[in-house]
């Protein structure tokens, strides 16, 4: 299989490279963070301007037409640089469904002003029961003359501190349904507060809000996992960036750590260590790629491939994770270096639409079937004696 990347697809990689190589290093990042929203709305504005934003829109729609291959290369690139601003819940999340379920004037009125980088969005869909399962939903939509009114409460919302417009899914017509919530109206109230890799996400209460249904009441479950799997595809390219770069700030720390007189990268059984990081890092990369060729060939077991993806990265993430920390010493820790910012991004992306425990057993399930849950448990040594 042919894995080398067009001229269009290095331009682009290179592109995001040199930005963060030259505009977003680790001292800027941390003052972005520190701001009210946790990212800069000026460089959000400079993604608009270089292009970035339109990558996953049909050019129909005034987007790049990109492919999974293009959307992989800059969440790569954007998880090595610990990108802050809100490309996931804004693009993917806001405007993947609005592209996906979307009537033309919805898609008219909202996706310009996304890949323009004048419109911030967020998908609520999270609840305190909901756990992983995109259907575990009790806000309710009520039909109100020409629109809906809806109620309940979502939390853990991704730029939902910042959002202009939510897309929010709901219980209506016998199914899951999808609206579109203006996130200043009345009805609407939001608290915000940051997660551990420090962006800013909010809780969101519907009290009678006023919702715009997006596609057909009742049907939007299959939308929702289309569009999920591609974020997922996506949290998990920026997660190999991370990994890549958590490799490479370890090793030279390493060549430049000195203990007893010497350099720590000279000691056999820290090279032994560094070696097996690269090793799971690899193991990531070739399962992203394999599900990002398969997301591309539509071959039937994508989705299994990207159980499998998701899974790897849960356990590779913890252990190369953990261990640039224990190969950093104390100062591993401390907020003034970036691998532990890094690590906690790892453990973030974890929890984000399933974690590796989670992935592992929807792999078992499509690829056993009711064999993987009926197959009786082997007896333990004491349970025979």
């Amino acid at each position: 299989m042919n894995f080398d990347f067009s001229e269009e697809q290095v331009m682009l990689r290179d592109s995001v490279a040199r930005y963060i190589q030259d505009d977003y290093d680790f001292d800027t990042r941390s003052k972005v963070v520190a701001s009210d929203e946790g990212f800069s709305r000026e460089n959000w504005q400079t993604f608009a301007e270089l292009g970035w934003l339109s990558i996953p829109f049909a050019e129909e729609n005034g987007g790049f037409g990109g492919s999974p291959v293009d959307l992989m290369l800059i969440m790569e690139q954007l998880g090595r640089g610990l990108i802050a601003e809100p490309f996931i819940p804004t693009v993917l999340l806001f405007g993947g469904l609005v592209e996906a379920a979307g009537s033309s004037a919805q898609k008219e009125a909202l996706l310009p002003a996304v890949i323009g980088g004048e419109l911030q969005g967020a998908f609520a869909y999270l609840e305190r029961k909901t756990r992983f399962d995109l259907d575990a939903i009790e806000t309710t939509a009520s039909a109100a003359g020409d629109g809906y009114t809806l109620s309940g409460e979502k939390t853990v919302v991704f730029n939902g501190a910042a959002a202009d417009k939510l897309v929010v899914s709901a219980l209506s017509d016998g199914g899951v349904s999808l609206f579109l919530v203006d996130a200043n109206a009345d009805g609407v109230s939001r608290t915000s507060y940051r997660l551990m890799d420090g962006q800013v996400v909010a809780n969101i209460s519907l009290e009678g809000a006023a919702g715009e249904l997006l596609g057909t009441a009742g049907q939007a479950l299959p939308i929702i996992e289309q569009v999920v799997d591609n974020v997922t595809l996506a949290i998990s390219a920026e997660a190999v960036g991370i990994m890549g770069r958590l490799n490479e700030v370890t090793v030279e720390y390493a060549r430049t750590r000195e203990q007893f007189g010497v350099a720590i990268g000279t000691f056999q059984a820290l090279q032994h260590r560094m070696v097996d990081n690269f090793m799971a890092f690899e193991q990531a990369k070739s399962l992203l790629y394999r599900a990002v060729c398969d997301r591309l060939e539509g071959k039937d077991d994508a989705r299994r491939s990207l159980h499998a993806l998701k899974t790897m990265v849960d356990r590779s993430g913890k252990h190369i994770g953990a261990e640039s920390i224990q190969l950093h010493g104390g100062m591993g820790v401390t907020e003034e270096m970036s691998v532990g910012h890094y690590a906690r991004r790892l453990m973030m992306i974890n929890t984000i639409f399933g974690n590796g425990d989670y992935h592992q057993q929807k792999f078992s399930d499509l690829s056993y079937g009711e064999q993987a849950q009926e197959a009786p448990t082997a007896p333990r040594a004491v349970d025979a004696a």
